[in-house]
């Protein structure tokens, strides 16, 4: 018992260290900048508090469940071979890991209320789940068979462009921020640790070039998939919002543990998928039991609690703090600070990511010391900076997100082609790990809250694909780096 307290309070120091930067940054544009304080900072105050514990459950749950269980899991099919049964684990994985992810789950609650029900969330998530399961499937063949990856990633843009340009500007932006915050704290850690463990399995494969890439491919295919979903909901009439609306507000009057109960029931419901695949795998596949049974039940429980308290610390902090930020901001004269506040809240943010710095650690030992993990982690950090500063200029000049987006990811295709191929799959999975459970519904309210506060502007249009910038442009900074480096080194060589 005094473990497992330790434990989640070495989890709360990391949850606390996660926030620290979006506080230092918030509080300095409030004192030096702005010169105020929001009528509400308690509840913002105890919102964050909340959240930071949510996470701290929710980590120390997925150490003692869903970690363990899934790394075992796939090193005991990996050993065994079967192609079967790796392509109908990675699928299951994707799917159950994608559907509890709390930063998800944020996403496709603002694009319910926002579009008024029109944009159905449990809809919009499963679609995800489904998409990400698939790709995970496909990725495993890859990686089994020794396709390279670049192939698939120039192919696979090329058709999202396509795809775009077709695409109802209601959706876009959504489409885009889905398949940037389904690799987070849940799927990555399982997604990167079956590819490595893969790759590393296999004779003639490198867990450098071929171990990383299931996180890019995992980013991709939602974007296509929800693209069509718009395409398919914007098409028809909205019958069903009027409805949909009054379900929602007929929720908010019930009594408050009654919704309370709802509430827990549904976390229950997301975290089941997970629970099945664990089970389903180890049991009937396997034929193995569970080696601590009590444990993993109890570690399922903090999980189901840490998401619960963090959607509860959603509302109550890093969605108000997001969107004050924006009025705040936006009813000063210019927009200097606007952009300034985008950039440091990217920057910041992005350098204490847990996600980045595993897959930082992973590339270092995979590529023998010829990446250096700090310099990468400063790579990610000005691109998902730049992205969120572009993000907001083009919500504040009104351009359509369609060009932005086309330009961005024809540039990606275009690095893909000359850039060295044991960057590539590393470059795309950093451009997926760069927005944490944290970061991604403060920036998702920032970009809601600046779209309603700039007159002409439509939020459900305008207010999403923050996200997506952020994802775009660590891929371009670290191909970039990549090609520079190759090529200087290839003139020393000339030289001497």
């Amino acid at each position: 018992m005094f473990y497992l307290l330790r434990a989640f309070l070495h989890s709360l120091l990391h949850a606390l260290r996660n926030l620290f930067p979006i506080i230092a940054v918030v509080i300095f544009f409030q004192l030096v900048v702005l010169q105020q304080w929001p009528d509400n900072t308690m509840s913002m105050a105890i919102g964050l508090i909340v959240v930071a514990v949510g996470v701290a459950l929710f980590l120390q749950g997925l150490e003692l469940s869903i970690f363990p269980v899934g790394k075992s899991l796939s090193n005991q099919f990996a050993r065994r071979g079967s192609l079967p049964i790796l392509l109908s684990f990675g699928f299951a994985i994707g799917f159950s890991a994608v559907v509890a992810e709390p930063a998800l789950i944020a996403v496709a609650q603002q694009a319910q209320e926002i579009s008024e029900g029109r944009i159905n969330a449990l809809t919009l998530r499963l679609l995800v789940a489904f998409s990400v399961g698939a790709v995970v499937s496909l990725g495993v063949f890859r990686t089994i068979v020794g396709y390279p990856l670049h192939w698939f990633m120039i192919i696979g843009y090329i058709l999202v462009v396509v795809v775009t340009w077709f695409a109802p500007p209601e959706i876009v932006g959504l489409a885009y921020d889905s398949g940037g915050v389904t690799t987070n704290i849940v799927t990555v850690p399982l997604v990167a640790a079956l590819g490595i463990g893969l790759a590393a399995s296999i004779r003639g494969r490198n867990p450098l070039t071929d171990g990383f890439g299931l996180v890019a491919l995992a980013v991709m295919v939602p974007m296509v998939t929800v693209q069509l979903y718009g395409i398919l909901v914007y098409s028809g009439e909205a019958a069903d919002a009027d409805l949909q609306i009054d379900a929602v507000a007929g929720a908010r009057h019930l009594p408050t543990a009654l919704t309370m109960a709802l509430d827990l029931a549904e976390m229950v419901r997301d975290v089941l998928p997970i629970i099945i695949t664990i089970l389903f795998f180890q049991y009937i596949v396997l034929k193995r039991g569970l080696s601590n049974p009590r444990k993993i039940l109890f570690g399922f429980g903090l999980v189901i609690l840490g998401l619960y308290a963090f959607v509860v610390g959603l509302k109550m902090g890093l969605f108000p703090i997001g969107t004050s930020m924006a009025e705040q901001l936006m009813a000063m004269e210019g927009y200097t600070y606007v952009y300034l506040f985008a950039f440091m809240i990217g920057f910041a943010t992005t350098m204490a990511e847990p996600a980045l710095l595993a897959i930082g650690r992973q590339a270092e030992d995979a590529a023998n010391g010829t990446i250096n993990g700090s310099v990468i982690r400063i790579l990610v950090a000005v691109g998902v900076a730049i992205g969120i500063t572009v993000g907001v200029h083009r919500i504040i000049a009104g351009d359509s997100i369609h060009y932005y987006i086309m330009a961005g990811y024809l540039l990606v295709v275009a690095l893909t082609a000359i850039a060295p191929r044991y960057i590539v799959a590393l470059a795309y999975d950093l451009g997926g790990v760069t927005t944490s459970e944290v970061t991604v519904p403060l920036v998702t309210a920032l970009g809601i809250g600046l779209a309603s506060s700039i007159e002409g502007r439509n939020v459900l249009i305008d207010g999403f694909g923050l996200i997506a910038f952020a994802s775009i442009f660590p891929i371009v900074t670290v191909m970039s780096y990549a090609i520079v480096t190759e090529t200087l080194s290839a003139r020393r060589k000339v030289e001497t």
